[in-house]
């Protein structure tokens, strides 16, 4: 069985990617992932925020060495000297040089674009792609929800500016408007989009009375959100999509794949099975595609869309009515 697969221009050999997270922060890692059968893999990310303060601390230690006032520089064209920054772009440069599976590099970024200009030093170094988690809290009161999606489109500008190299986003389902959003994204010439980003989770502790982290990691119930936007999207966008959170195993990945999908990323499961579960995740693909007489993953990709659907409505119907009545 051929479950080979192509992902933002990107040649994998399986349609499983391992998205990111501390299972790929390190060479050793991603060899061992590589050889698991994953097709590629996302560098765990690094924070806007880290590169934002890092860039800073670089400009006060040579103002401060050379006498320069800090309103001369141009930080964009300064040669990276931070420690984080520096061993972020040598992953790089060490994770292509150990694997042969496409390197994803990733960046989490917040609000600002500012730090696009070290997405051309991660193109430099080797990267194969770069993927954008984005997110822009619905809770940020003090502004208009038309004011933080056009910074979406402000950021990807920039970005697609600076690096030739293919970029994916991986956006939230905080949208007033998803399904036009995501189709308005597709048209900015990024190379894909992934569907979602999973977020913290507060809990709170009855006996302590305090806010508590909780739901780290994903359950395969939560595969229902992106499956139905996977399907409702599939054939109406002008990029890749590749799915997130709540995949769990073969089955998880298959039904993305009849949705539409080009690649499906999973973290969770391998936390809780191990790496070498992704094996058994490959397998299982290719025994079902040996039952159900599929050579390839092209051969039912997108085969229950919503556009290819004999029942379209199940896509769009929201309310629970007619499983209660």
């Amino acid at each position: 069985m051929d479950i080979s697969t192509t992902y933002m221009g990107l040649a994998l050999e399986s349609p499983v990617i391992v998205g990111s997270s501390g299972l790929t922060d390190s060479v050793e890692k991603l060899k061992k992932i590589e050889e698991a059968g994953a097709g590629a893999a996302v560098l765990k990310s690094i924070f806007e925020e880290e590169i934002a303060y890092e860039y800073n601390d670089i400009i006060k230690d040579v103002s401060l060495t050379t006498g320069y006032n800090l309103e001369q520089f141009d930080y964009l064209d300064m040669q990276l000297r931070g420690k984080k920054l520096f061993a972020y772009l040598e992953l790089i440069k060490q994770a292509k040089a150990g694997v042969s599976m496409p390197v994803i590099a990733s960046v989490n970024c917040v609000y600002s674009h500012e730090w696009a200009s070290f997405a051309k030093q991660i193109a430099d170094a080797g990267a194969d792609a770069l993927e954008l988690n984005m997110f822009f809290s619905p809770t940020d009161f003090e502004r208009e929800s038309s004011e933080l999606e056009k910074v979406y489109f402000q950021i990807v500008e920039k970005l697609l500016k600076t690096v030739t190299i293919p970029v994916s986003l991986k956006i939230s389902y905080y949208f007033s408007n998803l399904g036009r959003m995501i189709q308005r994204l597709s048209e900015t010439g990024v190379s894909g989009i992934v569907l979602f980003n999973r977020f913290f989770s507060p809990d709170i502790d009855t006996e302590k009375l305090e806010v508590k982290p909780s739901f780290v990691f994903s359950s395969p119930s939560d595969i229902a959100i992106s499956l139905r936007w996977m399907a409702i999207m599939s054939q109406r966008v002008k990029c890749d999509l590749a799915a997130s959170t709540g995949v769990h195993d073969a089955q998880g990945v298959i039904k993305h794949i009849l949705a539409g999908a080009q690649a499906v990323q999973m973290v969770s499961t391998l936390y809780k099975n191990k790496t070498p579960y992704l094996k058994t995740v490959i397998q299982d693909i290719r025994n079902w595609m040996e039952i159900h007489g599929f050579n390839s993953l092209a051969d039912f990709r997108g085969k229950l869309s919503q556009a290819e659907a004999q029942n379209p409505s199940v896509y769009d119907r929201l309310q629970f009515m007619k499983y209660y009545s």
